[in-house]
């Protein structure tokens, strides 16, 4: 009999026994997006106070002059927090990648580092700066692998971008130094691990320029909204001057100095000031969020870390990880699937690591195929010679497909983690005992 065909048998016997006994729950534990948790009449006061000043506008309100200022404390504050000497805030994760591209300068020719599992928006900024995304694999920390990163490197390599995925950190100390051997540029996307850090630092200050989201997924949220940050106040300069026209404006010469570079064609990402408002009360709540998450997590990992073999996911720093999952390695998917069956017989559902795609393993970059068939990324050489494909990239498929956990809530009581651990402690045995 196949080791399959014998998991799959004790499975079903282990699935029948589970439904006869009482779950640990009596209805399903569902987490909620993070930032609205914590909405209260702080977000609804500067709301109001937009309102009542009729000034959505960022940069001038009624009277055609007074500048008003929801959006531009939040650039300061949220700059403060992360370490960082400036932040630009704009509408959308998506948009401050496209932002930063503009801000290192990347263009044709030009290849950009991006991980195999991340987010669309990733791939999709450096194929919109018309330069050349190289995909490299993950590790079991669900990020980027340093040592895949540096076989990707060739000299048009200009910039590795570290995505910091499901809250925590990527491999930063091995990352920045592949950075400065090569003499290469860090762009950190922060958009899943806001308030997450490493070895004492805010995740984004560490690289050369970072962007976040601030979509209603991620750790503070307006719905919509994204932010540009960095400490080089020529990059600052550029990413200004591209989220808005080509212009830069009095409020933002002020928070970098007299202009260095000259202009050149943008776009318009500006965040406006309702926006700014939300964010605005959301940033000041974000160490009491990021306390939050962190401690039902450190309550689940403590309850099953005696669990006998238990593997976590690689955590290149455990303090500073953002804990907005507890993640668990199986011999690979049937086992893994098993698991997260059993689990939600148990009325706590989970599953595998989420948020992010297989970027090789969608059709229209298999087929690279870009805005118009003239795009210059594919059309070079280089274009020309890469290839995509989940067959390429077998580490981050067997990563993915082997590990599975229980995403968290900031707001879960300490009865629900109890049930977390409960039903981990029941399944977990049981599945492991089928291998």
């Amino acid at each position: 009999m196949s080791w399959t065909r014998r998991l799959f048998m004790a499975a079903t016997s282990a699935a029948a026994v589970s439904a006869a006994e009482t779950p640990v729950r009596s209805t399903p534990l569902r987490p909620r997006h993070f930032g609205p948790l914590y909405y209260d009449q702080t977000e609804w006061g500067f709301l109001k106070e937009v309102f009542d000043a009729r000034a959505p506008f960022r940069f001038w309100g009624l009277d055609g002059r007074t500048a008003p200022d929801k959006v531009s404390t939040f650039e300061q504050e949220f700059a403060a927090f992360m370490h960082t000497k400036c932040a630009l805030a704009v509408t959308s994760g998506t948009a401050a990648l496209q932002v930063a591209m503009a801000a290192l300068e990347i263009g044709p020719g030009d290849e950009v580092i991006v991980p195999a599992w991340t987010w669309h928006s990733c791939f999709n900024a450096v194929v919109m700066a018309g330069a050349l995304p190289v995909l490299a694999e993950i590790d079991t920390s669900f990020n980027l692998d340093p040592a895949d990163v540096e076989k990707r490197i060739t000299p048009r390599t200009k910039v590795i971008m570290a995505v910091h995925l499901q809250g925590n950190p990527a491999r930063m100390d091995e990352l920045l130094a592949i950075a400065r051997k090569h003499k290469l540029k860090v762009l950190e996307d922060v958009s899943q691990a806001v308030g997450a850090s490493y070895k004492g630092r805010p995740l984004g200050s560490m690289g050369d320029i970072a962007i976040a989201s601030l979509q209603v997924n991620k750790t503070i949220s307006a719905g919509e909204g994204g932010a540009v940050y960095t400490n080089d106040p020529v990059m600052y300069e550029r990413a200004v001057r591209f989220h808005d026209v080509g212009t830069i404006r009095a409020v933002h010469e002020k928070a970098m100095g007299k202009a260095q570079g000259p202009s050149f064609i943008g776009v318009n990402y500006r965040m406006n000031e309702f926006t700014g408002a939300v964010l605005l009360g959301q940033i000041r709540k974000l160490p009491r969020v990021a306390s939050d998450i962190r401690a039902a997590s450190r309550r689940v990992y403590d309850g099953i870390r005696d669990l006998p073999g238990i593997e976590f996911r690689g955590l290149p720093d455990p303090a500073g990880e953002l804990g907005s999952g507890v993640y668990i390695g199986f011999s690979g998917k049937p086992q893994r699937d098993r698991f997260l069956e059993l689990m939600r017989a148990e009325n706590v559902p989970g599953g595998g690591p989420s948020g992010s795609v297989i970027l090789p393993a969608q059709e229209h970059i298999i087929a690279k195929r870009a805005p118009h068939p003239k795009w210059p990324t594919w059309n070079s050489p280089e274009g020309k010679a890469v290839r995509y494909g989940a067959e390429l990239f077998p580490k981050t498929v067997a990563v993915l497909e082997r590990f599975g956990g229980v995403p968290l809530d900031p707001k879960y009581s300490e009865s629900d983690t109890r049930d977390i651990v409960a039903a981990i402690r029941k399944v977990y045995p049981r599945v492991k005992a089928m291998s």
